[in-house]
């Protein structure tokens, strides 16, 4: 009886030495999954993984058609995080996900544009037209911005929704006069005749792409979100020391040249890791400063429903962390 309470006492020892020890122990993080859609933009993190820079269990990276499949992945909480567009990430805001921004992924400066027939030259020829618009905010944004640089209004267009990766050959068949797009789909539309109406270098700093993730994620897998900030500045660096054979491995992705992506890479700016530091954090970050006009001109418009609190959504932490 005396060995059995002693051996009793000494497992209870050990379990009170044991979980205190449990408890210092994180669980393991799972891989990051990210999403991303049809875009230059987001070439750089393919890059990097095609450079060997993310381990398949820390950063996975799933491509998605069109935008607008990218944000019902993220409700449904199919990804944790993704590249989207200031617009877009509002939306998410006011509907409570959640959203934090990470990284600034680059500034649209004449990639995304209005295109239409033939024969047209301004936004006007458009009225009484049909436009292709992709459902995802950015696509209404664009041509909201548009229309009101040109004193028109939605009234003047006939909207059709289509995915990004639908228009080209909807244009093709006569479906629709115009489209806002992007590349890789705005090169379809030039080869098949379209002239550009309208780009954004005249709505300069309004869409701006970005990083995000969900809040929760940066306190649980900050190795994961580490991983995917070094890679992607990793990717680059390598774009900038050979700039020719990067352009051929993202190329490949978009289904273009070299020389095509290089060319369509000149209507975005990729800002540097200082520059990133100066729009998500200090005192007075730059994107909050823009971010709250998009804001006023997206409420105006009818395309957010609320204003969010800016500052919320930003979160500098990891960039400010990262080793150079």
């Amino acid at each position: 009886m005396i060995a059995f309470l002693r051996n009793l006492l000494r497992a209870a020892v050990c379990v009170v030495l044991v979980l205190p020890l449990a408890a210092c122990f994180r669980a393991p993080e799972t891989a990051l999954r990210i999403g991303t859609n049809v875009w230059i933009g987001s070439e750089p993190l393919y890059l990097a993984r095609d450079l060997g820079r993310f381990e398949a269990g820390t950063v996975q990276l799933v491509e998605y058609p069109s935008a607008s499949e990218v944000l019902r992945a993220y409700r449904n909480q199919a990804i944790d995080g993704m590249v989207i567009s200031l617009d877009e990430l509002f939306g998410l805001a006011a509907d409570g996900y959640d959203p934090r921004i990470i990284l600034v992924v680059d500034v649209s400066h004449g990639a995304d544009v209005v295109v239409g027939r033939n024969g047209m030259r301004t936004m006007r020829d458009l009225k009484g037209k049909s436009v292709a618009v992709e459902s995802s905010a950015l696509g209404a944004f664009v041509l909201s911005r548009a229309l009101a640089l040109n004193d028109m209004q939605a009234s003047d267009v006939n909207i059709v929704h289509l995915e990004s990766n639908e228009q080209p050959a909807a244009f093709e068949k006569g479906q629709v006069d115009a489209a806002v797009t992007f590349d890789p789909y705005r090169a379809q539309f030039l080869a098949a005749g379209a002239k550009t109406l309208f780009d954004s270098t005249q709505i300069p700093g309004e869409i701006v792409d970005l990083l995000a993730v969900r809040a929760s994620v940066i306190d649980k897998q900050p190795n994961a979100v580490q991983a995917l900030l070094r890679g992607w500045f990793d990717a680059i660096d390598y774009m900038q020391r050979d700039p020719k054979d990067a352009a051929r491995r993202m190329g490949v992705r978009q289904q273009t040249s070299g020389e095509q992506f290089l060319a369509a890479q000149q209507g975005l700016h990729v800002p540097s890791r200082d520059e990133n530091l100066r729009m998500l954090g200090g005192a007075s970050p730059d994107l909050a400063v823009t971010g709250r006009r998009l804001m006023t001109l997206m409420v105006d418009a009818k395309l957010l429903r609320s204003n969010i609190d800016i500052e919320r959504v930003l979160a500098p932490g990891p960039l400010a962390s990262l080793g150079r």
